[in-house]
């Protein structure tokens, strides 16, 4: 099916141009895989300039549906990709540290997305899925394994068991919302009295959770991985209260200020 790109209107320029190109997606005309004309060619059809081309590429390139090879050849110019996950995950660490979502929001969602992937990949993952998972925590119990690595590699876990669930949308939400704590995280595990006794009481419910997910046990494993996530990001939320407490009753301050 052939793409028929339209003039825009030139009041808000590049948002009118993410508007048609957009429309050309939900239509099926543009799919992933696919390149967009050069930039040369592309501007004078929707009679906008290079400039605001450009614009709309870089937002579409940020938001993970659309990458940018600079140069000349056949791998030059702007294809449709399917990227979401570091797309969302930037997204959210930003929203995170502005403060859009609290400690307790952040937990609660991945109780949910956790308590789901870990019950579903106990159906359905694959051994070799779960062989990677082992793997990342053969790594992870290795003898002095810094806050830092081990950091990245629990993260990798959680997220390899979500991808093993079979959901691609659990996946992408539960890698997103891990990695807008994990500099969080990372401070409060180079803060740990102990890190060598922190580590291993860790990776002694990573190594059940992996157990019973091979055993098919689903529903206890969804238990305990709530328990594991309640038990160290809990903490976080509990020394953030008071925090809490005091931006929200200033939110609510500013709100009373304004009726």
């Amino acid at each position: 099916m052939p793409v028929e790109w339209q003039p825009v209107r030139q009041s808000r320029t590049h948002e009118l141009v993410l508007q048609s190109i957009e429309e050309q997606v939900f239509a099926g005309k543009l799919r992933a895989g696919d390149r967009l004309p050069p930039e040369r060619e592309l501007a004078p059809v929707f009679g906008v300039s290079r400039s605001a081309l450009r614009e709309a590429l870089r937002v579409l390139e940020t938001i993970g549906v659309l990458v940018a090879q600079p140069g000349r050849g056949p791998d030059a110019g702007a294809r449709i990709v399917r990227n979401p996950d570091d797309a969302l995950s930037r997204l959210l660490r930003l929203h995170f540290a502005l403060g859009s979502y609290s400690l307790h929001d952040v937990l609660e969602a991945r109780v949910a997305l956790e308590r789901s992937s870990f019950a579903a990949a106990a159906r359905q993952a694959a051994p070799a899925e779960l062989d990677e998972a082992a793997e990342l925590l053969a790594r992870m119990t290795r003898p002095g394994v810094p806050p830092e690595e081990f950091n990245e590699l629990d993260t990798r876990f959680h997220v390899q068991i979500a991808h093993s669930s079979g959901n691609a949308l659990t996946s992408t939400l539960t890698a997103a919302v891990r990695e807008s704590v994990r500099p969080l995280i990372l401070r409060a595990l180079e803060a740990a009295e102990d890190w060598a006794a922190t580590a291993t009481e860790l990776n002694a419910q990573h190594t059940e959770l992996l157990a019973l997910v091979r055993a098919g046990r689903g529903e206890e494993a969804a238990d305990l991985a709530e328990v594991h996530i309640r038990g160290f990001h809990g903490t976080l939320v509990d020394e953030s209260r008071p925090t809490d407490t005091a931006d929200t009753a200033a939110a609510d301050d500013g709100r009373a200020g304004g009726r």
